[in-house]
């Protein structure tokens, strides 16, 4: 769980610092997007790249899945009867950490049809990112989808990462303040960074 998290936690900061390229306009995007396609090259054949970081990255989702279920399963037959009342000092990230993590992979299939086949995206160019990305951020349900998925992100950031920290054996009492400030500070930034297109193409910086 801790290390498939991390990963996909690194994913996250690389594609948010790509996503955000699209304030620099539709040239700079678009040779990003390109740029995808044959990183690697020449010792790479054209999208291998690509496709190799697209295979760590659904095993490690697979990976967090997996170990999401198997915990929960362990959790289940640790203690059949819930509590009564709630445990002090959960928050609200740790207490949404399920629900949160079935929006994020509900999220991903709909993103990857919208914005990587096309396939639930009308008007679809292939080759054309930067007009791809407006046509979805211009209407109402993409906005929606894409800005509560990225807030489901960001608290599954914020507990994820302390939780990851403490199984991998980083954190300790001494570190505990730190951990927390770099989690929330991660949340945050990925969060406010991810939401930042939708609400450029909104107010009209992207067009």
């Amino acid at each position: 769980m801790a290390v498939s998290g991390l990963i996909m936690l690194a994913y996250l900061v690389a594609h948010v610092a790509g996503n955000l390229k699209v304030f620099f306009g539709p040239e700079e995007f678009n040779g990003y997007a390109h740029w995808l396609r044959v990183m690697g090259a020449p010792v790479l054949h054209h999208e291998w790249g690509l496709w190799l970081a697209r295979i760590v990255l659904l095993a490690a989702v697979g990976a967090h899945a997996v170990s999401a279920y198997q915990l929960s399963r362990r959790d289940i037959r640790a203690r059949p009867t819930r509590y009564v009342h709630r445990r002090k000092g959960s928050s609200y990230a740790t207490r949404t950490m399920r629900w949160g993590g079935i929006i994020v992979g509900l999220f991903i299939v709909w993103h990857v049809l919208d914005l990587t086949t096309g396939t639930v995206h009308p008007g679809f160019e292939s080759g054309r990112p930067y007009q791809n990305v407006i046509d979805t951020f211009s209407t109402w349900y993409g906005n929606t989808i894409y800005i509560v998925a990225m807030l489901a992100v960001g608290l599954h950031v914020r507990h994820g990462f302390w939780s990851a920290a403490q199984t991998l054996g980083v954190g300790n009492a001494r570190r505990e303040r730190a951990l927390r400030l770099l989690a929330n500070v991660l949340a945050l930034a990925l969060t406010a960074g991810f939401i930042a297109v939708p609400v450029g193409v909104m107010t009209g910086v992207v067009n």
